[in-house]
């Protein structure tokens, strides 16, 4: 073939009558061209367009069902349907890329942002198309969640069974192909949390990323938060075993919202992740609130909204069991109980605290906002008595401490301290404490995590002591993690820090994208060390750049919004709402302020 070209610069006509090609044996080799010729006159330029497309319907998970793409709904299941798209990117072209100069020219016309923030921002969103990424509609190619298939399940088998709830496990999410809703008409979608952590929509991460989605795409963000709201009103009762200690447990426990959507099964075989038990994690039901209430606030869309609901008086009432003393605050258990799970925690905690603290007034606005007034009640006595608590053994007048407990990290300032206050500020809730000790807390992330760790020139690293020396109680302490560094800096433009801001995320250009860097472009790792280790290349979290523009931009919904006083009714009035609507299981009644 290339000695052909190299003759006579073009191929054999003839070839263009040859029919179909034949789909090639295993062990050929396959290869093609294209060639196009043109006249060109003195000085002058001609652009020649090629298109190249494949077409690849089906999507087959190793344990579960096969689907088809997204795409074949507009294009058909034929794998020869990759000369329609061949032919509309021909076609189309141009537009897509008027299209595309309209969505970017006002961020990359906008004096305020950096040159490499402009890059960054765009550039980080590689991915979503890179990050094994999966858009379904809701024809099954081929179900292995049908009647038939469940009755001949062995009675040991890890599979969940499509029985009722008395049986061994509750059906989960898609268990059938009715509870496949798709209101939005948008089909399902999901994406790793990293090419080396194998894990659907891995949802404390998401945490994070969710705001590229959210700006971008907010029904596919919809989406994903319907998925995880059906899953918390679901369990799965198969026994699976916790690398950590050994120990067993069940797999998904109704009300605890899951760790991610599977891995080989995703929608029905949940929590994938089996380091720990996760239904012991502090920060994921708390993050689940948050993040509804954010995409909530921010689409304006009342019917979801009143769809999950139920999930997040769930959500809210099976966190209360680690209230252990009763004083409305959650206390850690001194394991990695939350996103650093390498880094133990004991007692009240400053990262899981500030999102339960969060997490209290997002549902009590989002209460209010559907009717339930008597809710939102309740929520803002706990909020008022768990707030007390937290700055009580916490505060130390300069930042929160790490825990409340008594280790040579209890005391160390954590970059991520204030996640629960970032989703506040984004959702245009008020903030959680004082504007002077937000403020003072953030400068001083900066001046020690980001600023004593070459120069600001590489990020925020997690852990760092009060003497100004790096934690190294563990991996995670002494890292800097990249998404994490991006939402501390978004933080800091809420609360006017712009400059402080840029220089936290622009350590992670520098490192990361710069031709001065590490390398990692269209990579980016989780995280790397001070030395320039790095650890998961090709990861979810540094998504969080958007939240970055979703700060300096914030949608016209929470603009519009009334503000919102959460304080205004703080006793509970009689006949308060139950924290489960009818149609909702009841969980264990826990002791605290409910």
């Amino acid at each position: 073939m290339w000695g052909t070209m190299v003759q006579g610069g073009c191929f054999d006509r003839d070839n263009f009558n040859a029919g179909p090609s034949m789909p090639s044996s295993v062990g050929d080799t396959v290869c093609a061209a294209v060639s196009a010729s043109t006249w060109v006159e003195p000085h002058g330029r001609c652009t020649v367009v090629f298109s190249l497309a494949w077409s690849s319907p089906e999507v087959k998970f190793k344990k579960g069902s096969t689907y088809h793409r997204r795409y074949t709904k507009f294009y058909g299941t034929s794998p020869r349907s990759a000369i329609n798209l061949a032919q509309d990117a021909l076609m189309k072209y141009k537009h897509w890329e008027e299209e595309i100069d309209k969505w970017q020219t006002p961020i990359l016309r906008d004096e305020r942002f950096p040159e490499w923030y402009k890059i960054t921002l765009f550039n980080e969103l590689y991915f979503l198309v890179a990050g094994g990424t999966v858009w379904i509609g809701f024809d099954l190619v081929v179900s292995s969640w049908n009647s038939d298939l469940s009755s001949s399940l062995p009675e040991d088998s890890d599979l969940p069974l499509h029985n009722s709830t008395c049986n061994s496990t509750v059906p989960l999410i898609g268990s059938s192909p009715p509870d496949f809703d798709d209101k939005e008409n948008v089909g399902k979608f999901l994406y790793l949390e990293g090419v080396e952590y194998f894990m659907w929509c891995t949802y404390d991460v998401h945490f994070y990323a969710s705001f590229a989605l959210l700006d971008l795409f907010p029904k596919i963000e919809l989406s994903i938060q319907r998925d995880f709201a059906r899953a918390v009103l679901r369990e799965d009762r198969t026994r699976v075993r916790f690398l950590a200690d050994g120990t067993w447990g069940t797999r998904k426990v109704i009300g605890a919202v899951p760790h991610d959507l599977g891995a080989h099964d995703p929608w029905h075989e949940l929590n994938a992740y089996n380091i720990h038990d996760t239904s012991r994690w502090k920060d994921l039901n708390p993050k689940f609130v948050l993040q509804v209430y954010r995409d909530f606030a921010a689409t304006d869309d009342m019917s979801f909204g009143r769809d999950v609901w139920p999930a997040v008086c769930t959500a809210m009432e099976y966190i209360e069991q680690f209230d252990r003393d009763g004083d409305c605050m959650i206390e850690n258990d001194g394991f990695p109980d939350q996103t650093y799970d390498a880094w133990t925690v004991l007692g009240v905690s400053a990262y899981c605290g500030c999102l339960w603290l969060a997490a209290l007034q997002a549902a009590a606005a989002m209460a209010r906002s559907l009717g339930h007034d008597d809710y939102a009640d309740r929520c803002m006595v706990k909020f008022a008595k768990a707030k007390h608590v937290f700055e009580a053994k916490l505060w130390n007048g300069s930042y929160f401490n790490y825990d409340s407990g008594t280790s040579y990290s209890s005391r160390s300032i954590q970059a991520d301290q204030l996640a629960g206050q970032w989703y506040t500020a984004s959702s245009g809730l008020p903030p959680l404490f004082d504007e002077d000790r937000i403020k003072c807390t953030l400068q001083k992330i900066f001046d020690y995590n980001v600023m004593r760790v070459k120069g600001g020139r590489i990020g925020a690293v997690n852990g760092m002591h009060p003497n100004g020396k790096v934690d190294e109680t563990c991996m995670q302490s002494r890292e800097i993690w990249t998404g994490v560094t991006y939402s501390l800096a978004a933080t800091m433009l809420l609360h006017g820090m712009e400059d402080q801001a840029f220089t936290t995320a622009q350590g992670i250009f520098l490192a990361g994208w710069s031709e001065e860097g590490y390398g990692y472009w269209f990579q980016t790792p989780e995280a790397w060390t001070i030395d320039g280790h790095y650890r998961s290349l090709i990861y979810m979290r540094p998504l969080a750049i958007w939240a970055m523009q979703h700060a300096l931009s914030p949608p016209r919904a929470i603009l519009e919004a009334p503000k919102v006083n959460t304080m205004e009714r703080a006793y509970v009035s009689p006949g308060a709402l139950q924290f489960l609507q009818d149609s909702v299981r009841k969980i264990t009644p826990k002791s605290g302020c409910f």
